[in-house]
């Protein structure tokens, strides 16, 4: 392996690239110093000649080859030899080589060598001296944009495969955290079925067909991806008319849903976790049991409100805390919507909880 410089190059390929020989940009840069070079170098003339261009331009082209060739050829080289190195020298030997053919092949037949008159040697050593001193420089400038350029490409690519592996771990988290969601939910409605079934009640197995169905509906949609308000709400419904069966005489609810919210994305069990705490933690344990109100609407703003309103016991004698399924939705919300969702909870006169949850809807 070369040494590690500023300008190595990147491993070849096993294929040789032609077309990068001659790139646009390269061309581009060749001809704007060609034509510099000829506009100073035709001062030192009595006359203008066509010659000079033709020199200049041919050397140009020629040195951009070597720069092409030996950017990809020999394959392999020696380690104490860095491929940037190679390309400066090369580009700085073929100049005087080059001008010296074109000096050579132009002189007259029958006139002496160009190195004989003082003039055209003059020219010769002014041309080679010029290109020599342009040339390694301008290949030293190619090659650290060159290599700026590989960097910045890197860093991008790096950029877009953290950004990946962010999506990925975010993914991660939320299925993890709707995995946690859902015994939670689930063993809490099996400990009410069971409970019902110990105490004998006649509607025992309605209750438990009611659950079944349920179930049939629901556990296909908590697979962690995000569902619609729609099915949250056919869930909601169909966990609250369950609960109903179980506390007839104790529970009341109602569910007013705006326009345009159906079709909204939202996490696995948002509405349901609200629903399910204010029966657990507000109805259940009342006496008088109470009433749920379930209100969805799209504001003017475009975001969406998702209230659940319940005259249960209350935060004072909850303990004023989250509790489980609320703490573990709150996370869910950071992780889906960042800090643009809120959850908020407040207390309800003369009794009760009212959670608000405002979220703008996911980008797909």
């Amino acid at each position: 392996m070369s040494p590690t410089t500023p300008f190595e190059a990147a491993p070849l390929s096993p294929a040789f690239h032609w077309r990068a020989l001659f790139g646009w940009r390269r061309v581009r840069t060749v001809i704007i110093i060609c034509t510099l070079l000829v506009l100073l170098l035709n001062l030192t003339y009595a006359s203008f000649s066509f010659r000079l261009p033709m020199r200049v331009f041919g050397t140009g082209l020629v040195v951009l080859l070597a720069f092409g060739l030996t950017e990809q050829w020999p394959r392999r080289l020696p380690e104490w030899l860095a491929r940037w190195a190679l390309q400066v020298v090369a580009v700085g030997l073929v100049v005087p080589v080059t001008v010296f053919l074109f000096y050579k092949l132009g002189t007259d037949a029958g006139a002496p060598d160009f190195w004989k008159e003082e003039k055209r040697l003059f020219g010769f050593m002014l041309m080679s001296l010029s290109g020599m001193l342009v040339a390694p420089w301008t290949a030293l400038t190619a090659l650290l944009r060159q290599r700026e350029a590989k960097v910045e490409e890197q860093a991008n690519d790096f950029e877009l495969e953290r950004s990946e592996l962010a999506r990925q771990a975010l993914d991660a988290r939320m299925r993890l955290l709707t995995a946690q969601a859902q015994p939670h939910f689930l063993f809490n409605t099996l400990a009410n079925v069971q409970a019902l079934v110990e105490a004998g009640s006649p509607r025992a197995p309605q209750l438990l067909q009611s659950l079944t169905d349920y179930l049939r509906a629901a556990v296909p949609r908590l697979d962690g991806s995000a569902n619609t308000l729609g099915q949250e709400l056919e869930l909601v419904r169909a966990y609250l008319e369950l609960m109903q069966m179980r506390m007839p005489d104790r529970l009341a609810f109602a569910l007013h849903i705006g326009p345009g919210v159906h079709l909204l994305r939202c996490p696995p069990m948002t509405l349901l976790t609200l629903v399910e705490n204010a029966v657990q933690h507000g109805i259940d344990p009342s006496e008088e049991g109470g009433r749920i109100d379930v209100h969805a609407e799209l504001l003017q703003s475009g975001r969406c409100r998702l209230r659940v309103v319940d005259t249960g016991m209350g935060l004072q004698a909850t303990g004023g805390g989250l509790g489980t399924g609320l703490a573990a939705l709150r996370e869910r919300l950071l992780w889906a919507y960042g800090g643009s969702a809120s959850l908020e909870l407040r207390e309800v006169a003369p009794h009760g909880v009212e959670v608000t949850i405002e979220f703008s809807e996911p980008k797909p």
